[in-house]
C-alpha cells in the first residue's frame, strides 16, 4: 500500500509539475504575444476619418461592383479624442497633440514635450532609450517640426526651430544621443551660420546623408542623420520618389534592428500640409505614400511578430468632405493621374507656349470644352498663388470635394494597431492613453 501510495504521490507530483511547466510556458507565450520587443509609432498628421474613406475610394477599381478594402481597413481598432489641455480649448495643434501622444499628458497648443506649466516631460522615446533600445525618426517634414520634436525634446514653443535642432545634439539620455537614426528635412535649422549641428553629429560618429541615394549606400552599422531638404521634403507628387516615407521607414528599420529592440517614430507629415492647403490631389498622394508604408510594416510584423505598430492622427485638418456642392457624388478619377502637384503646375504655367495643353498633360485627363473655358482665365494670370488656388478650386469642383477650413478641426481620429500588444489600443480612447499604454509596455 505504501508503494502504491508513493507511486500515486509521485505521479501526482510529476503531473502537477507538468501542469505548472505547461502553465508557465503558456504564460510566457502569452507575454511574448503581448509585450513587444520593437515599437513603431506612426502619426499621420492631419488625417481625419474622411481621409481614409477618400483614399479607399481613390484607389477603388471602377471595373468591379464593390469597393475594395485598403490596408487601413485591416488595422482599425478604435478612435481617439484629440482635445488639448483646457487652457487651449477643444481644438488641438500638432504640438499639443504630439506632446499628448509622446508623454501621456495634455498640454497647451504650441507645447513641445512640456506640460501646461512649461515643465519638461519624459517621452516614450526617452523611456525606450533608457531601456537600451535603439531609437529613430522617419518623417516627411523637417525632423525638428512639431511632431518629431515633441518625442525628442522639451521646448515651450514649437516655433523655436533652431533651439530644438540644437537640443537634438545637446540633450542626452545618460551619455547617449536621443536618436540613432534621424531621417527627414530640416537642413536650414541644422546647418546655420551660428552653428553646424549636422557637422557636430558627423564628428561624433554619425553617417550623414543628403540624398536618398546616399542613404541607400550608407553602412548599416552606424547611427545616421539624413537631411534631404532645407525644410520639409518635396510633396509626394513632386518628389523623385513618390513613396519616400516608405523608403525612409524601411531604411530606418533596417538600421535600428538589434537584440535589445527599437522604438521608431514615423510621421506622414504632409497629409496635414495638403489639408491646410485644401489640396485634394496632394492629400491622396500623401495618403498613398502612407498606405505603402503601412503595407511594408504589415509585412515586417508578419516576419517579426514581436513588433507592435500603432497608427493614428494627431488631429484632422481642413474639414475634408467627399461629396460637396449638393451633389451625392465624388469623382477621384480627375486626380488619379496627376503628373505634378498643383503648386508646381501653377509655377510653370506661365512659361508654357500652349498652357491649356500643358494643363491637360499635367492634370492627366482630357479637358472638356467647358473645362477649357474655365481654365482659359488662368493663362493671363501672373500671380502664382492665385493660379494655384484656382486650379485647386477647379479640381474640387470636378471631384465634388469640400473643405470647411484651412485649419484644424476637433474631430476624433482613428486608431490602427497590429502586432504584439495591439489589443491594448482598442475602443474609444484619449490620445494620452496611447502614450500611457506604450509606457506600460516599455515598463514590462
Amino acid at each position: 500500500m505504501r508503494l502504491n501510495s508513493l507511486a500515486l504521490v509521485l505521479t501526482f507530483g510529476l503531473a502537477s509539475q507538468g501542469c505548472l511547466a505547461t502553465t508557465e510556458s503558456a504564460q510566457s507565450a502569452a507575454k511574448s504575444n503581448t509585450i513587444p520587443k520593437n515599437i513603431i509609432m506612426v502619426v499621420a498628421d492631419g488625417m481625419g476619418p474622411a481621409y481614409t474613406t477618400a483614399y479607399r475610394n481613390f484607389v477603388d477599381d471602377p471595373s468591379t461592383d464593390h469597393i475594395e478594402k485598403v490596408v487601413f481597413d485591416e488595422m482599425l481598432v478604435g478612435n481617439a479624442a484629440t482635445n488639448p489641455a483646457k487652457v487651449s480649448g477643444y481644438v488641438t495643434d500638432s504640438a499639443a497633440s504630439a506632446t499628448a501622444l509622446a508623454t501621456g499628458v495634455k498640454s497647451y497648443n504650441g507645447a513641445i514635450g512640456v506640460d501646461v506649466n512649461k515643465k519638461p516631460l519624459p517621452t516614450v522615446l526617452h523611456k525606450a532609450k533608457e531601456k537600451g533600445m535603439k531609437t529613430g525618426l522617419a518623417v516627411t517634414s523637417q525632423i525638428n517640426h512639431a511632431t518629431p520634436a515633441s518625442y525628442m525634446v522639451a521646448n515651450e514653443s514649437r516655433h523655436n526651430y533652431d533651439a530644438i535642432a540644437n537640443s537634438f545634439f545637446d540633450d542626452r539620455i545618460g551619455d547617449k544621443f536621443l536618436a540613432d537614426v534621424m531621417l527627414g528635412g530640416g537642413t536650414k535649422h541644422f546647418v546655420r551660420k551660428d552653428r553646424d549641428v549636422r557637422k557636430e553629429f558627423a564628428d561624433h560618429g554619425y553617417a550623414i546623408a543628403t540624398s536618398y541615394e546616399e542613404l541607400a549606400n550608407l553602412p548599416k552599422d552606424k547611427p545616421i542623420l539624413g537631411l534631404f531638404a532645407p525644410l520639409g521634403l518635396l510633396p509626394a507628387l513632386d518628389d523623385t520618389n513618390r513613396e519616400r516615407l516608405s523608403f525612409l521607414t524601411q531604411h530606418a528599420v533596417e538600421r535600428l534592428e538589434n537584440p535589445n529592440g527599437f522604438f521608431l517614430l514615423v510621421e506622414a507629415s504632409q497629409v496635414d500640409w495638403a489639408g491646410h492647403g485644401n489640396d485634394i490631389a496632394s492629400a491622396m498622394a500623401e495618403m498613398h505614400d502612407l498606405a505603402t508604408t503601412m503595407e511594408y510594416l504589415k509585412a515586417y510584423v508578419e516576419k517579426h511578430p514581436d513588433t507592435l505598430v500603432v497608427l493614428t492622427a494627431d488631429h484632422s485638418t481642413g474639414g475634408l468632405s467627399i461629396g460637396a456642392n449638393g451633389q451625392y457624388a465624388w469623382n477621384p478619377e480627375f486626380i488619379s493621374n496627376m503628373k505634378a502637384s498643383v503648386g508646381k503646375i501653377a509655377k510653370q504655367l506661365a512659361q508654357q507656349q500652349s498652357p491649356l495643353l500643358y494643363l491637360e498633360e499635367q492634370l492627366g485627363f482630357t479637358l472638356s470644352a467647358e473645362d477649357k473655358k474655365v481654365l482659359e482665365k488662368l493663362v493671363a494670370e501672373k500671380d502664382v498663388d492665385t493660379v494655384t488656388s484656382q486650379i485647386k478650386a477647379f479640381l474640387d469642383n470636378k471631384t465634388n470635394t469640400g473643405w470647411t477650413t484651412s485649419g484644424h478641426t476637433g474631430d476624433d481620429v482613428e486608431v490602427f494597431a497590429f502586432g504584439a500588444g495591439y489589443q491594448g489600443f482598442t475602443g474609444q480612447i484619449d490620445n494620452t492613453d496611447i502614450a500611457k499604454k506604450i509606457f506600460h509596455l516599455l515598463d514590462n
